[in-house]
């Protein structure tokens, strides 16, 4: 059986466009951007080109795109520079955040750095907006919101803007993991009220290893990283050349392609849910999956029966990748935070299913017949 990828918001397929916008720099244009003969000048303009066309998609200023290695390092230099550089003493984030930002704000709450809280969720998943503004309200330090635009398990998408808004209403910084979304959905960053947001190209068919940093005209930070003077001073390291062409191409792609890809992939999500619903008896799904959700992401809750338990490992040998999610396994692997948080049933076992534009009915119809094996 041809393998059947269903796990892109883990990662998605190098795009063969992007591929080929990159050849160029993984071959013959090799110079160092940083030096200052021809190979390094042309390098330094393709670079600089990149930064244009990604702030023209997201609608900011060149001046506030910063490439980085991807999104986990994007979220560590924010929500450290929040916390080292603007004063803020008060971390607000939830239990559901991506380990990018859950493990830095529990680090810098570790070191007496920052104190830390959790805004409560909704029986769907959803932030608690009264209980963010309870927060806000009742902090007597400066704050740091940090709120994923869009769950990358449960696929819940946070109203980005009422968030920035409470933030200007309390003068909090606003850090917002939008992995899940650059690439996904249209940004307007001129009229969103936020402070720093990231992305990662290998979520929308670019290159590994290549992440962007938003950083508001109006936020002044320190370097993360040490050690020259790359990314106007604020990144230190020889720059991914290739992958900086590579995420501006696949972003550029993403973008021209957005309305009809993001119908095609919303229609994988509801078909697949419509095929589970009729043909596996006790299914049940997670987040708010038909409301204001990711339209590339299914979590979906089987019954736990002896077969089900094992069902990541058999959809594996039947040459099926899918990501697992359930609320506690055995062994070291502790299962998944989200899971836990919204949906703590040890009677059931979590699969997340995501979708890209490279997927196809018929794969859904052949993942059906093996699940009905499965459960």
């Amino acid at each position: 059986m041809e393998r059947i990828y269903l796990d892109n918001a883990a990662t998605t397929p190098l795009d063969p466009v992007v591929l080929d916008a990159m050849m160029p720099y993984l071959t013959n244009q090799f110079g160092n951007p940083s030096s200052i003969y021809s190979y390094g000048r042309e390098s330094r303009l393709a670079i600089e080109n990149a930064r244009k066309t990604v702030a023209k998609i997201l609608n900011a200023h060149p001046a506030e795109i910063f490439f980085t290695s991807g999104g986990t390092e994007s979220s560590n230099t924010a929500i450290t520079a929040a916390v080292r550089d603007l004063g803020c003493r008060h971390i607000i984030s939830s239990v559901i955040e991506h380990h990018a930002t859950t493990h830095t704000v529990e680090y810098l709450y570790h070191t007496g750095e920052a104190a830390l809280s959790y805004v409560k969720l909704l029986p769907n998943g959803h932030i608690d907006l009264e209980d963010l503004e309870r927060l806000l309200a009742e902090s007597e330090e400066k704050c740091l919101v940090t709120l994923m635009h869009a769950n990358n398990e449960i696929g819940n998408i946070l109203d980005i803007h009422a968030v920035g808004e409470l933030c200007k209403l309390y003068g909090a910084i606003f850090h917002s993991d939008t992995v899940q979304t650059v690439g996904h959905f249209p940004f307007d960053l001129r009229n969103t009220p936020v402070h720093f947001i990231t992305g990662a190209s290998h979520k929308f068919h670019g290159p590994k290893g290549v992440g962007l940093l938003y950083i508001n005209e109006n936020v002044k930070i320190k370097p993360f990283v040490h050690g020259g003077s790359q990314e106007r001073n604020m990144r230190a390291g020889t720059e991914n050349l290739y992958g900086i062409v590579g995420f501006a191409k696949a972003l550029e792609l993403a973008t021209a392609h957005y309305e009809n890809d993001s119908a095609y992939i919303k229609g994988l999500k509801i078909y697949m849910m419509e095929q589970l619903k009729k043909h596996i008896k006790g299914v049940s799904f997670n987040g708010d999956t038909l409301g204001r959700s990711l339209y590339t992401v299914l979590s979906v809750s089987f019954p736990k029966t002896e077969k089900s338990e094992m069902i990541l490992f058999n959809l594996d040998i039947n040459n099926i990748c899918a990501s697992g999610g359930s609320a506690c396994t055995s062994g070291a692997d502790q299962g998944s935070h989200v899971i836990r948080a919204i949906n703590n049933n040890p009677n059931q076992v979590t699969v997340r299913f995501s979708f890209s534009k490279s997927n196809t009915k018929e794969e859904i119809d052949k993942v059906i017949e093996q699940l009905k094996d499965m459960i």
